[in-house]
């Protein structure tokens, strides 16, 4: 009795998460691997990198990225054969100053990450996404990209470019198959206000009285997205804590 040969196993599909040392990006990292993709992160920190690398398993591998260097981002996707989700999650927030006081600095370094570090990574990335069966870009942006508060000049003027690079990249792709989402969370207790604030203390009172999103929150809201059907495109998500109403109206218990 003759059998049957058995088709080989598809390839799994390649997911590239930036900024994923620590935070939402490594927790998308892990999720995505959960739900079965091979996943490509990157990130300025190789050491804390490879420890999430490592904690994932065979589908991951830790490749270091430093998405203002444009050198850094040509090497990082010269080692990328296949591309089929890009997370543009690299980024980040410095200071609180009003803008009168700006450190320039700061606001440079804002820039660089957020909008320029993304347009790299996704330039870079481009051909492979193309050669994709169903090529997915999703940026992770923020409440703060179409909002304003006192004291984030720097940081909303950057996350308001991100929005306005992800709805022109949905025009000039349209008709290519790919398709390009924003996911834009409010309050989320990770790492981005201690390095924002420069104290613990103030971090902590940032979510004060109030229950924030977590990393996996965003994270399976993230892989929720990337796995819908290739002719379903979320293309704007906002998630929020329930406690939060916008940027600076935020319900907090006192008991």
């Amino acid at each position: 009795m003759s059998t049957a040969p058995t088709s080989p196993a598809a390839p799994a599909r390649v997911a590239v998460v930036t900024g994923a040392s620590s935070g939402i990006g490594a927790a998308t990292a892990r999720a995505l691997a959960a739900a079965g993709f091979s996943v490509v992160l990157g990130a300025r920190r190789l050491d804390r990198l490879t420890e999430v690398a490592e904690a994932i398993g065979p589908a991951a591998r830790a490749e270091q990225l430093d998405v203002t260097d444009q050198a850094s981002v040509d090497a990082f996707a010269a080692g990328i054969e296949r591309c089929d989700v890009l997370v543009n999650n690299a980024g980040g927030a410095l200071g609180v100053t009003p803008v009168v006081e700006a450190d320039e600095q700061q606001w440079q370094w804002m820039y660089d990450a957020n909008v320029l570090g993304t347009m790299r990574v996704t330039r870079a990335l481009l051909p492979a996404l193309r050669a994709a069966e169903a090529g997915h870009i999703i940026s992770i942006g923020s409440v703060a990209g179409v909002e304003t508060y006192q004291g984030g000049g720097g940081y909303t003027a950057a996350k308001h470019a991100l929005h306005a690079i992800t709805e022109t990249l949905r025009i000039e792709l349209l008709g290519t198959g790919l398709r390009v989402t924003e996911v834009a969370p409010g309050l989320v207790e990770t790492e981005f206000s201690l390095v924002r604030l420069g104290s613990q203390d103030k971090a902590d009172a940032v979510y004060a009285g109030m229950t924030p999103l977590t990393a996996e929150d965003v994270a399976d809201t993230l892989t929720f997205v990337a796995t819908r059907p290739p002719h379903v495109n979320l293309a704007y998500v906002r998630l929020t804590p329930t406690d939060q109403a916008t940027s600076k109206l935020v319900y907090r218990r006192t008991d």
